[in-house]
């Protein structure tokens, strides 16, 4: 509850401040697909992160500047992500009587919000740094095998992310952005008979085309 509010409370300052911006104010647009890299994490000690998954992240990110080198960024994208989890065998459970593996293959809607901070252009490039949360909401799940297991992967995710890189012109107002973000969540994205809390955390090679 405690998360739920204070992301509230960023969302409303955050809104706050854009609606204070001047209408001069620069509002920007980009189209984004970008591979990543996924695994899961256990506060249980007896249950080991086994592999990292593939994925990618792909939409539409806003950045409304409130100044020359500051935006506040969002967006709308599709998350496709994941992890493998170890687990300890539990004799009193069935079918979990020995040690296991599940593959958590999850894709979700997700909603950034950060803080970015950009540097003035130099020679066609210029680079940026950004730090903020995210929401996502789960829209599917499967186990690696095509099997759906929503009943095992809670609906909202939330969590922090950081990161940088670079946006190059190609002419007028266009750019090509290039960065790397790493994401780390801060809610158990697992339900089931395990009593761990599970958080999920990716780095995301970031493409592409502002507009």
């Amino acid at each position: 509850m405690m998360k739920h509010t204070s992301l509230l409370i960023l969302l409303a300052l955050f809104l706050t401040a854009g609606l204070k911006a001047q209408d001069s104010k620069r509002t920007r647009l980009a189209f984004v697909l970008s591979p990543q890299i996924s695994w899961l994490n256990s506060d249980e000690a007896s249950v080991d992160g086994n592999g990292n998954l593939f994925g990618y992240n792909f939409g539409v990110v806003m950045d409304r500047f409130f100044d020359t080198n500051y935006a506040f960024s969002t967006g709308l994208t599709i998350n496709t992500t994941g992890g493998k989890l170890k687990y300890p065998g539990l004799p009193e459970v069935e079918p979990f009587a020995e040690d296991y593996t599940s593959t958590y293959r999850l894709k979700y809607i997700e909603v950034p919000l950060s803080l970015k901070l950009i540097t003035n252009e130099f020679h066609r490039s210029r680079y940026y740094g950004q730090f903020g949360l995210y929401t996502q909401y789960n829209i599917k799940t499967n186990d690696g095998n095509g099997n759906s297991i929503s009943k095992e992967i809670n609906f909202f995710d939330m969590g922090y992310q950081i990161g940088g890189g670079m946006e190059y012109s190609l002419g007028g107002s266009t750019y090509l952005m290039l960065g790397l973000i790493y994401s780390g969540g801060f809610m158990d994205v697992t339900d089931h008979v395990i009593e761990d809390k599970a958080t999920l955390n990716r780095f995301t090679f970031q493409f592409g085309i502002i507009f």
